[in-house]
């Protein structure tokens, strides 16, 4: 007998508490053990609408709601007595006629409609638009609308939309709100009918058979993260297809780029018993955010969880190094400013600035591990704008071959020679210390690293997976993949349905960037089709006259919110740059709550507002965001503007700095408020539309 979960369970779960909530998991491991129910109390639910739920007794209070055949239990649902029969009482799980899918339909509650003469409305009054008058029952069945609902869904409008969606299946919702704003929606899969209902892709997304104790444990130890049971049908596809060289998935923020690196370094663990799997991002803050979900995905599974390292990049290569050669002596910026000086000096009357001396090196010099003077006049200074020609690159080498050498006498190296040499160790055969490499907010990572990351998986099949979008590069400037043997040309793919964000949220920090962006290698991401999957508030863009107005607004908008019943950690408040903290740490004050500030280890506290810079906000959420101070000068920087090396870097700086509002942005869930002070930032005409 199959013992499944429902997604509708792991939500009610988490609405009970705690106390309960040990109760309910003892309860459901007795049902799994024992699926038909011996010395359980079941009781036949003779008001509800499906002949096949049942009730079970967890205390005096307290019932699960199952759905019990000859072949299978579900568990669906669980609350208090009255409440948990009420639920059963309209909602019955049936066999799409068109999709096959298993469904958890919720039944349309039943509306008495007076005669058209009993009310008479002015003329003058606009009658809605029907947003679907012209779409056919068929297509409608098609797309996985229970049939309960067409009328419901033929009359919707603009306003009733988000409402009627709630209380649809999901693959359903998310096509009407594809059609809505102007999308053609891929017609789900059928499946014959001698198939299992359950097993179509769009059951997979809300019923999981499991298979043991540790699953079902982890299922209801975090029934909030519905991601470490319950996946998208286009999130599965791309977790467990077989790519035959490096493959990439995208999507704006909130689409589960990361979800699905998590669930792909698991799949590949599982795949290959003996393998070491690498999931590895950006920085040690984000390293630290998957180590934790990691542990909600496979924390009882030591064999799995014993093959997956999470590192930052960084942190992994310093290691291998370490074990190879001996710790790293690092050179400092200011060192390698020093160095490019002193030769620079030597020459007289080169023309090249100490900011195109550092760039340069930074950027492709020491990036690309040039060590000679042929592969530095043969390369392609991909991102970096300002053309040099033959004698301009000669005079610009015997500056940076001046520091290598000093560099070598000074026993001291470059982040980028610890990736270089570490991927020279693995070329040359080296000892493999991992099979497969997955990255997670890949658009950041550099050259040397990725050329790092390509030594480990790029030679093998589902050897190297990357996760990342290009509207959220932050940190690194533009460079081609392809050039260092990631080629994911015809194995990209984007998502795109946002669980994180509201409609509105979404909608505005979406003309912050534009519709399509492509990378250098000519690989596009489109942010057309993307659609939230929830309703909520309109967004506030606000300018105020000096400092002490912002406060007092900000002060206010979070006390409302509190008010609200949004929990302080649930808030975040984000500025451009250290600077402006004390305009952040004021408006949590006049609130009347309390602040932490975050670090590199993202943390926040109970019964206080996160406040801290855009560049933390990576890998975070809340329900309400304040993104303030955003002032002309303060984003885009100023110092950033002031220190580019040429005029035709400015588009990258504005970029990254439209890309950096965006990232802060879209932490929000629900509630998003966006300030600054008279001249305020260009940018916020571009988010008010």
């Amino acid at each position: 007998m199959e013992f499944r979960i429902a997604d509708t369970f792991t939500d009610s779960l988490s609405r009970l508490t705690g106390a309960e909530q040990k109760a309910v998991k003892t309860t459901a491991f007795d049902l799994q053990l024992d699926p038909t129910g011996r010395g359980l109390h079941f009781h036949k639910l003779d008001r509800a609408r499906d002949p096949n739920f049942w009730s079970v007794r967890v205390n005096t209070d307290v019932r699960l709601i199952v759905h019990k055949t000859a072949t299978s239990v579900l568990l669906c649902y669980v609350g208090h007595h009255d409440a948990a029969y009420s639920w059963a009482e309209r909602r019955r799980i049936e066999r799409h006629p068109t999709t096959g899918a298993a469904q958890l339909v919720e039944l349309p509650e039943r509306v008495d409609h007076h005669p058209a003469t009993a009310i008479r409305q002015p003329t003058a009054v606009m009658v809605p638009e029907r947003l679907f008058a012209g779409i056919s029952d068929d297509t409608l069945l098609a797309y996985g609308v229970p049939s309960e609902w067409l009328g419901a869904v033929g009359q919707a409008t603009e306003d009733t939309l988000f409402d009627i969606a709630d209380h649809l299946p999901q693959e359903a919702a998310e096509a009407l709100l594809n059609l809505a704003t102007g999308g053609t929606p891929a017609i789900p899969p059928s499946v014959p009918a001698t198939a299992d209902p359950f097993s179509h892709p769009d059951a997979q997304r809300r019923f999981r058979v499991l298979t043991n104790v540790e699953e079902l444990e982890r299922a209801l130890d975090f029934p909030w993260e519905k991601w470490a049971v319950f996946l998208h049908p286009a999130q599965r596809q791309l977790v467990e297809r077989s790519f035959t060289g490096p493959a990439r998935v995208s999507g704006s923020a909130g689409t589960g780029k990361t979800i699905v690196a998590l669930h792909r370094a698991v799949i590949l663990a599982r795949r290959h018993p003996e393998a070491r799997v690498l999931l590895t991002t950006f920085s040690e803050a984000l390293a630290n955010a998957l180590k934790t979900r990691l542990q909600y995905l496979i924390g009882n599974e030591p064999d799995i969880s014993g093959r997956i390292e999470v590192h930052p990049v960084i942190g992994i290569a310093y290691e291998m190094y370490s074990a190879a050669f001996g710790q790293p002596n690092i050179a400092l910026s200011a060192l390698l400013r020093e160095l490019l000086g002193q030769a620079a000096a030597q020459l007289d009357g080169q023309p090249f600035t100490e900011r195109f001396l550092f760039g340069e090196w930074s950027d492709v010099v020491d990036a690309r591990q040039l060590k000679s003077w042929e592969e530095y006049r043969d390369v392609a200074r991909l991102g970096r704008k300002t053309r040099i020609g033959g004698k301009q690159r000669e005079t610009l080498w015997s500056i940076f071959e001046h520091v290598r050498a000093e560099l070598v006498r000074r026993k001291v190296v470059t982040r980028s020679d610890v990736f270089g040499r570490v991927t020279e160790q693995i070329a040359a055969g080296g000892k493999r210390v991992f099979d497969f490499a997955v990255v997670d907010e890949a658009q950041d990572v550099g050259i040397a690293e990725l050329r790092f990351l390509a030594a480990i998986g790029s030679s093998r099949p589902d050897g190297l997976f990357l996760a990342g979008d290009l509207g959220q590069r932050i940190f690194q400037q533009p460079f081609s993949w392809k050039s260092l043997g990631v080629d994911i040309r015809g194995r990209s793919y984007a998502l795109r349905i946002n669980y994180r964000t509201s409609h509105q949220i979404r909608s505005h920090a979406d003309r912050l960037l534009p519709q399509e962006v492509a990378d250098v290698d000519g690989n596009s991401e489109s942010r057309r089709g993307t659609i939230s999957v929830f309703n909520g508030v309109e967004p506030t863009v606000e300018t105020f006259a000096d400092p002490d107005q912002e406060t007092a607004a900000i002060g206010k908008w979070l006390a409302d919110r509190v008010a609200q019943g949004v929990p302080p950690h649930e808030i975040g408040v984000f500025v451009r740059a250290n600077s402006q903290l004390r305009r952040a740490r004021a408006a949590v004050k006049k609130s009347g709550t309390a602040a932490v500030e975050l670090s590199d280890k993202i943390e926040t506290a109970q019964g206080r507002i996160s406040i801290g810079t855009m560049h933390l906000a990576k890998g975070l959420e809340f329900r309400a965001v304040a993104v303030i101070a955003c002032d002309d000068e303060v984003i885009p920087l100023q110092e950033r503007i002031e220190k580019v090396a040429d005029e035709a870097d400015l588009e990258d700086v504005y970029n990254t700095e439209r890309h950096l509002l965006y990232v802060a942005c879209t932490r929000a869930r629900d509630h998003l408020l966006v300030t600054g002070v008279d001249p305020a930032s260009e940018f916020l005409e571009d988010l008010k539309g």
